[in-house]
């Protein structure tokens, strides 16, 4: 039979390079016959003993229980450093880890600039069952966090990309006795451990650059409290809100991939920024990545790497229609992280964000390719102004 997934405290695996840790991340030991990455089980009941009931087995029910699911877990709780659970969408999981520890009278912190459904959820739902949400931007001030149950930062933060200080903030947190969970999702567990920098709790979608291949949607939990991933895994049973077993196969399938992918789309970025930044007829460029952006003292102390993905101002809403359209290698499309170079207007989603913001994420096409392509569709794009 199968052993178990390599655990991160095996003393070989706690040495290995990000490379090693994602190819081999949730396998089983290797059996003769068997396939590296066992295929997908597609069950909603399983047999049952007769006398025991599900007490003799891992798996009774597909909700609670499936073991392609179970492996996904172990993979990316490898990567984060704490015990995982996954979601159907990582809107199911921030929304899953806010309603599971959040009662009424709670207080919550989100980000300001975060993720636009993440605070509309907040306002609708959160609110409406009596939890008092405040709103701080990511790269502060912030205010006191006495009487606070719960501190959520996003960083970098989507679609701004400021970054909060991670360490700081849940040193500060925990001393008002607030918990402290990290949206990873524009960082990916490659490019920032926050359960190692004092959260309590990460959340993310992995819909976006984890899995990376733009063809499934899922979002995770992870934490190194047993009580907290008690709760949370409480939750997800009750709800359903879990991701199918092919989904769950495809993304540990992609995390094979993700060092290899990160690294050209951090690249990527870095060149892209280069030449934004010799632009006239581009404003608001953001990367944590470039040294005079304001995030970049926080992140390059904390940021293992930097994410592909930045920002910019084209002027309006015609003249990025214009750019995307000329572009051979840019698609018009929401979500990033993705294999393919994508931008997103995100005014046009809800964001309060001016309506010439782009959000570029940065796919894996050859850099002086991508360079050269984006050079010309700006060109062919002219400056703001209303289509001719």
């Amino acid at each position: 039979m199968s052993g178990g997934p390599v655990h991160p405290a095996d003393p070989t695996a706690a040495h290995w390079h990000d490379g090693t840790r994602c190819v081999h991340a949730g396998l089983p030991e290797p059996t003769p016959g068997q396939p590296f990455l066992p295929g997908p089980v597609f069950a909603a009941p399983y047999h049952l003993d007769p006398w025991q009931g599900p007490a003799a087995t891992p798996n009774g029910y597909g909700r609670p229980d499936n073991p392609t699911r179970r492996l996904l877990e172990a993979a990316i709780g490898e990567l984060e450093g704490g015990e995982c659970r996954v979601f159907a969408s990582g809107q199911a999981a921030i929304t899953g880890l806010l309603l599971a520890v959040l009662r009424p009278g709670d207080t919550v912190l989100l980000p300001a600039d975060g993720y636009f459904p993440v605070r509309a959820f907040a306002t609708a739902t959160l609110a409406g069952m009596g939890v008092r949400v405040g709103f701080v931007p990511t790269a502060g001030p912030y205010p006191s966090f006495d009487g606070v149950r719960l501190v959520l930062l996003e960083t970098p933060a989507n679609p701004g990309l400021d970054v909060a200080d991670i360490a700081v903030l849940a040193g500060a947190a925990h001393a008002a006795g607030a918990l402290v969970a990290v949206d990873n999702t524009t960082a990916t567990p490659l490019g920032q451990r926050p359960l190692d920098l004092g959260a309590d709790v990460v959340v993310a979608s992995g819909t976006k650059a984890l899995t990376g291949h733009s063809d499934l949607l899922l979002g995770y939990v992870a934490a190194r409290s047993a009580e907290l991933l008690e709760t949370v895994t409480g939750w997800r049973t009750t709800t359903g809100a879990v991701p199918g077993a092919f989904d769950a196969w495809l993304a540990h399938r992609s995390l094979a991939t993700l060092d290899l992918r990160l690294a050209r789309q951090s690249a990527n970025a870095a060149a892209v920024v280069e030449l934004l930044a010799d632009r006239d007829d581009v404003t608001g460029l953001r990367w944590p990545g470039r040294p005079d952006d304001p995030a970049y003292p926080v992140a390059s102390r904390q940021l293992r790497r930097m994410p592909g993905v930045l920002s910019f101002d084209l002027g309006d809403a015609d003249r990025v229609a214009r750019f995307v359209a000329a572009s051979r290698l840019v698609a018009a499309a929401t979500s990033f992280g993705g294999l393919h170079t994508s931008a997103d207007r995100r005014a046009q989603w809800g964001d309060d964000t001016a309506p010439g913001f782009v959000r570029l994420s940065c796919g894996v096409e050859d850099t002086v390719d991508l360079v050269a392509d984006l050079a010309a569709a700006l060109d062919t794009a002219g400056t703001a102004g209303p289509l001719s």
